[in-house]
């Protein structure tokens, strides 16, 4: 990715207008949310352009989320949901509370020992916990779940989370995604020395590093609806697909437009789909497909097919019949930290061989770019991707004989 640099200066970042005021009206000690009474009751901004209140998740299980205007989720308090005698509470001791129908503590805010006095949800989204009715002790925007929204600062210490996935913004300026806290799938921005950075999503679609250290922001992305419109919500949001996405909402719509993507391609998304699954897309849809290598394979869940592929056999039930079943147009994804284990220079033949023999290597890539690069894969997680102009061609061991999918 290439970054450009603006004359924005480093103060628009605060002063840049937006057509949400910051004011709040407090909520007070004691108050609550109740889930079976989710569609008529909320905590809402002074000017209700955003609220506090349960969402559904599934036909029986809520949870409590900041809205904007329409019902488009922008924060929730943690990641498990309630059943309908769930509640929301806002504790006399100034902690809140997350509570199932049997009162056991779903999440909490842990601030039971700031002296907290009221709370409020101000009109940028913004849900405050404060001291003496104005200190703000805790907030939402310091403890992001999946999304940031505008006049939202993102440090080097903050991370967003969906699923198996994560995004960090690392102090070199690197914006990271990971795969369960451990594969960096993306790793993308300034990789210099910046002493304490700033990502931010500016009201008007330009996601920006801001630092001490630059005489001007550094623009990461452009939404593509740049400028647009007077009464847009955009917001930057971890998937639970494994992709960091910008995306706008008009007021009171409820629904929401993809308009920037940090990878371009689904399939690029480390364990899209899942361990043994293989990426793709076919003639009839720009949305990517996943299926199993082979017919030695079948679906974990035939409902779901991003939970990835077993084996029909385990390789120890035929150890003197497995063989490497070769897949054209096939790569399988390798990034650090496995890149510092997993990648040795062989031949083709050496590539698949080599795989072959080894009781610690499940599948092997051979990259066909001149570079005579092989990837050989550990059995506790596969990733891959094919498509007809990848220059690659990997093998996966199977029990023979060999069964390619027709």
């Amino acid at each position: 990715m290439t970054l450009t640099f603006s004359a924005l200066a480093i103060t628009l970042l605060f002063s840049l207008s937006f057509h949400f005021s910051f004011s709040f009206a407090n909520i007070s000690l004691g108050s609550t949310l109740f889930a079976s009474n989710y569609s008529n009751q909320s905590w809402p901004s002074p000017n209700s352009t955003f609220s506090l209140t349960f969402v559904q998740k599934t036909p029986t299980s809520y949870i409590p989320a900041i809205t904007y205007s329409g019902g488009v989720p922008v924060w929730t308090a943690g990641k498990t949901a309630v059943d309908s005698s769930g509640s929301f509470q806002f504790h006399p001791s100034g902690t809140l509370r997350l509570v199932n129908g049997t009162g056991a503590i779903i999440w909490d805010s842990s601030t039971g020992s700031l002296n907290v006095s009221s709370a409020c949800l101000d009109d940028s989204g913004n849900f405050k916990l404060l001291k003496n009715d104005s200190v703000s002790a805790w907030s939402s925007f310091d403890n992001p779940t999946d999304a940031i929204l505008p006049s939202q600062n993102f440090t080097s210490g903050k991370i967003l989370r969906s699923g198996y996935y994560s995004f960090t913004l690392l102090r070199p300026g690197n914006l990271t995604l990971r795969w369960n806290d451990s594969v960096v799938y993306y790793n993308e921005g300034f990789k210099s020395n910046l002493t304490s950075p700033i990502l931010s999503l500016q009201p008007n679609g330009i996601l920006s590093i801001f630092d001490e250290t630059l005489s001007s922001a550094a623009i990461i992305a452009y939404s593509s609806d740049y400028a647009e419109g007077s009464d847009v919500l955009r917001f930057l949001r971890l998937d639970s697909d494994g992709n960091l996405r910008i995306y706008s909402s008009a007021r009171g719509t409820g629904t929401v437009t993809k308009r920037w993507a940090a990878i371009p391609d689904q399939c690029q998304v480390y364990g899209y789909c899942g361990n043994m699954g293989i990426c793709g897309y076919n003639d009839s849809s720009s949305d990517p497909v996943c299926k199993c290598p082979s017919q030695h394979f079948e679906m974990i869940d035939g409902n779901d097919s991003r939970k990835g592929c077993k084996r029909k056999m385990e390789i120890e039930s035929c150890r003197r019949n497995a063989t490497m079943l070769e897949l054209q147009h096939t790569k399988f994804l390798t990034f650090q930290p496995e890149l510092s284990s997993q990648v040795f220079f062989s031949g083709i033949s050496a590539c698949r061989l080599n795989c072959l023999v080894s009781s610690s290597c499940a599948a092997s890539t051979s990259l066909s770019d001149g570079t005579g690069l092989c990837y050989l894969k550990t059995p506790s997680f596969v990733s891959g991707y094919q498509n007809p102009a990848v220059p690659s061609t990997s093998y996966i061991k199977v029990c023979g004989p060999v069964s390619p999918n027709p």
